[in-house]
This record gives structure tokens, C-alpha cells and sequence, in this order.
């Protein structure tokens, strides 16, 4: 059998974590690229190929024949690889938007996928983006796991990029893989950041700071007026936050005012 990338990180039975070399305020220590297999198999999936960097994804190429290539999503951190990587392993590439798919189908949810050796549940998870989606892997005999993409981030919070994004359907897809993590523990393989133990705690720890975001977003309108634009209610909500991620605050202001005046879509 093939071995893991060099330098990847075992991160379930299933999966090795392959970290992108583009560390940022966005992408936290870079963006996770993942390698899925059966213990037996000879063939790989490939997850977020990431950024086009030759070293990086020769790291992915170098795990194996790779079978099929998924996207969780369509930003360029995790995206901008995609074709060029399909091309160089000669593997057909799928993601919920038809335009980021190669010689394949889009995605579809609930959907089963084999590959690999292994069984994979397609989850639909709008919100961070529209055509956001999850991975479900199949239970190792002592725990399950899934690839959340941006969904659910390995440290601090996502961001709902509006007009993409939207706040409704991103607390109904919280609420989705938190039914998920309900039944037993669940590993988080996110798409930035460390991973995760615990799904249902994670997503239990998204919805409160959702709740929270909401409640002081009421309260700058009460303060500032039922009007007040998205930059006003961000400088009062975001006061603290660094100017390198002033845009991603406005957006998910944007996304929040929105889902409280009921315009969005």
C-alpha cells in the first residue's frame, strides 16, 4: 500500500491532514487538505486540494492513485488547485457547484459516495457559502468523523460571507451536524485549524456564540437605530477586531442585519 503524504498528520482512520503552506488571518495555520483511504486501499480521495503550490499538492499526488477529488467549497484557499490538481492525477473532480466539477456530476445531498474503500455521506451545509457541504466518514469502531470544511473551523468561529453566505440556512446546518454529533462522538476535521473531538460540543459552542453575535447586533441597533449601516453596527460589535479581517466582520454583520430584518434570501 501506498504511504501518507510526507509530512501529513494521521487525523482518523481514515484520514490524513495535509496542510496547505498559506497561514493566514483567514486561514489560520493554512488550509487543511485532506487524504481519505481504507486501511487496505491502494487509492486515495483527495479533499480541498488548496492553493497552487507544485510542493503541496506533489504531496497529495505522492499518496496514491487518487480516485476522486472533492471540494467543500468553493474559496480559492480551498479551490484555486482544483482543476490544475485533477489534471496532474488524471482524477475527476466533484463539488455542489457545477462549475467546480471535472468530468463529473456536482454533488448532491444525502448522497453516497465510494471510493477508496470507503463509504463517504454527503451533508449540505449552506451558510459560511451557499454551495458549502460535508463529509461524512464511515464509524472506525470507536468514534465517527467528519470534514466540515469552513462550516466548523478547528479554532474561533466562521464567518457567514454575505451576499454568499447566509446566517438562516448556516443555524439550520449547525443544527444538522449537531443531530449528527448527538449520537456518540464525532471527530472534526475542519478545514483550517487543529482537529476536534467533539462535534455536538463545537456546534453547541457555534449556536451560543451565534445567539450572542444576534443579541449585541440587537443592541447596537437599539443604540444606533433601526437604520444604522453595516460599518456603524461594526464598529460598535467588532471594536476590538484587526483591521486584517475588518472585511470578513462587515460580511458577517451584513449577513446578521439581514437575517434580522427578514431580507435574506
Amino acid at each position: 500500500m501506498d504511504q501518507a503524504p510526507v509530512g501529513g498528520e494521521t487525523a482518523s482512520l481514515f484520514a490524513t491532514l495535509v496542510r496547505a503552506p498559506n497561514p493566514g488571518p483567514m486561514t489560520l495555520d493554512g488550509t487543511n487538505s485532506y487524504v481519505l483511504r481504507a486501511p487496505d486501499s491502494s487509492s486515495v480521495v483527495v479533499v480541498d486540494p488548496g492553493p497552487s503550490d507544485a510542493a503541496h499538492l506533489r504531496r497529495l499526488a505522492d499518496a496514491g492513485r487518487v480516485e476522486l477529488v472533492l471540494l467543500t467549497h468553493h474559496h480559492p484557499d480551498h479551490s484555486e488547485a482544483l482543476a490544475e490538481f485533477a489534471r496532474m492525477a488524471n482524477a475527476p473532480a466533484r463539488a455542489v457547484d457545477p462549475a467546480f466539477c471535472v468530468g463529473a456530476e456536482p454533488l448532491a445531498d444525502g448522497e453516497r459516495i465510494e471510493a477508496a474503500g470507503l463509504a463517504l455521506n454527503v451533508i449540505a451545509t449552506p451558510g459560511h457559502t451557499a454551495d458549502s457541504v460535508c463529509f461524512v466518514l464511515p464509524d472506525d469502531g470507536e468514534h465517527g468523523s467528519v470534514l466540515t470544511g469552513d462550516t466548523v473551523l478547528g479554532r474561533g468561529t466562521t464567518i457567514i460571507a454575505d451576499p454568499d453566505g447566509s446566517l438562516g440556512p448556516y443555524l439550520h446546518s449547525l443544527g444538522r451536524l449537531r443531530a449528527l454529533g448527538a449520537g456518540g462522538a464525532v471527530t472534526v476535521l475542519p478545514g483550517h485549524g487543529p482537529v476536534l473531538p467533539d462535534l455536538a460540543a463545537v456546534c453547541d459552542a457555534y449556536l451560543t456564540h451565534r445567539a450572542e453575535r444576534l443579541a449585541q447586533i440587537r443592541a447596537a441597533l437599539a443604540e444606533l437605530g433601526a437604520d444604522a449601516s453595516t460599518e456603524q453596527v461594526t464598529d460598535l460589535v467588532y471594536a476590538d477586531t484587526d483591521a486584517s479581517v475588518r472585511g470578513a466582520a462587515e460580511a458577517s454583520v451584513r449577513a446578521q442585519l439581514r437575517y434580522l430584518r427578514g431580507t435574506a434570501s
